[in-house]
């Protein structure tokens, strides 16, 4: 029997997704396509194409009326592997509704349920008190508190080439003359803690080469550090199992998701909830490092919900 190719070039990921070679490159740029540049040439790692495939199938646009009372399930904010795995075990299980995810960052999130533009906003951002998230900043955003539901625990850091070649141990380490990295949106909870981290550490931002490059996913920043584009990168350890790379750990946060009390009781909203305590889900979520999913799809504010 034949064992898969773990790598594919990039006439056999044109063939696979049934597009010429050209648009390929297109696809890497602007759609997020996973690639790795070795000796000049583009290879690309099988089972990460595939899982962006389903996702992009997933979460492409359809034509039609696609308003929050259309029956579809609609979520915008933060980046995270086991989240999209989450997206495509509701879609797999619920013909009625379709998922469909923005990634916009935590604040983009907040900004689209402010909005009324989706039902679900997926945050993780760290509070000036150093110990709780998404409080503050909804009660900033939003005119009346909305619902908090964990998704999990993650565990937050810098990813670095497998062994460690620039000996980065700090935060501070990242200001070297030798060391490049890549950064994350502005938008981003990730982003928010990594500046919370370097205002406390001996060095400005300023110093660190590539605090200005940015890239829109934990993924992308993983495969920055992977081919070589940066030494290091502000990421979830899920990340860094996925790809081989060391990491550096930060801290553990809390990725909540926060809906509006309004809509709290939508079937569809119910059912990505539920979805959390399902044996399906629980099993996907062992496969991966650097989760915590002791409050997954437990309420944590208000105590007792009313509308």
């Amino acid at each position: 029997m034949q064992t898969a190719k773990q790598y594919l070039n990039t006439k056999e990921v044109a063939q696979l997704l049934q597009v010429n070679e050209k648009a390929i490159y297109n696809l890497v740029s602007e759609k997020g396509l996973p690639a790795v540049k070795v000796t000049g040439k583009w290879l690309f790692p099988r089972h990460l194409v595939e899982e962006w495939l389903e996702l992009y199938i997933v979460n492409m646009p359809v034509a039609g009326n696609l308003t929050l009372e259309s029956g579809r399930l609609f979520l915008a904010g933060s980046d995270d592997l086991l989240f999209q795995r989450a997206l495509g075990l509701y879609n797999n299980h619920h013909n009625e509704s379709i998922a469909y995810f923005a990634t916009v960052g935590s604040m983009g999130g907040l900004k689209a349920l402010r909005q009324g533009m989706c039902h679900i906003a997926a945050c993780h951002l760290l509070q000036n008190d150093n110990q709780e998230y998404n409080f503050r900043f909804a009660d900033r955003e939003l005119e009346r508190a909305p619902v908090f539901v964990n998704f999990s625990k993650r565990q937050q850091g810098i990813v670095v080439l497998p062994g460690n070649p620039k000996n980065i141990t700090s935060i501070s380490d990242l200001a070297k003359a030798d060391i490049t990295i890549v950064n994350r949106p502005l938008s981003t909870g990730t982003r928010l803690l990594f500046d919370y981290e370097i205002s406390h550490a001996d060095i400005s931002a300023d110093a660190i080469d590539g605090y200005h490059t940015e890239v829109s996913r934990h993924l992308d920043a993983g495969l920055a550090v992977l081919n070589g584009a940066a030494d290091a990168a502000p990421a979830i350890k899920p990340v860094a199992a996925l790809l081989g790379l060391d990491f550096l750990p930060l801290r553990w946060e809390r990725f909540d998701l926060l809906i509006n009390r309004e809509r709290f009781f939508e079937p569809a909203v119910q059912r990505f909830i539920n979805l959390l305590s399902d044996s399906s889900f629980r099993d996907i979520a062992k496969e991966f490092v650097g989760y915590d999913m002791s409050l997954s799809g437990k309420m944590i504010y208000p105590d007792n919900l009313e509308l």
